[in-house]
This record gives structure tokens, sequence and C-alpha cells, in this order.
């Protein structure tokens, strides 16, 4: 059993995270600086995409441009603080 979160439990925070880097992954553009930025590759983003470190990583990118945070929180029908505070969330 996962260990509970503050705002839910962890299997609820990685399927958010994992729709935020889905999201993240629709615009070229946003994947490609994804990627510039993180220092992923793609393959290493397929393979590990679920982990909760790469999870982290996109989160982190998306606290690090607002309009991007904002426009996906409000894609995924969360709050931005929801968004934002997910890093904290998934556990290794």
């Amino acid at each position: 059993m996962r260990p509970l979160t503050e705002n839910g439990n962890a299997e609820e925070a990685e399927t958010l995270a994992l729709r935020a880097l889905g999201w993240v992954l629709c615009d070229d553009r946003r994947a490609q600086r994804l990627l510039a930025l993180t220092g992923l590759e793609a393959e290493d983003l397929r393979r590990h995409a679920g982990e909760a470190a790469t999870l982290r990583a996109v989160i982190g990118f998306l606290r690090a441009h607002e309009p991007d945070l904002v426009a996906c929180a409000r894609e995924l029908d969360v709050a931005p603080e929801r968004l934002a505070n997910l890093g904290r969330e998934l556990k290794a």
C-alpha cells in the first residue's frame, strides 16, 4: 500500500503528474523545451515516465514557467497551487 499524502494518496499524485506530462508532450515546442531544460533524452523519458524522479522533473519544469503551469492546471481542472505542490507528494 502506498503512503497517504496530505492531499490524497500517492497514486492520485502520480496520475495527476502523468496527466501533466501528457499535457506537456502534446505540444512539440513545449516537449522540446522540457527535454532541453531537464536534460532528459526522449528515450529516457519514455522509459522512466512513471517514475517519481521523472514526474518531479516535469512538475519542476511547469513551476519554472508560470504561464505553462496555469494553462496545464486549467486543462487538468485543478488549482495551479495543487499542481505546483505536487512534486512533494510524489514518493520514490
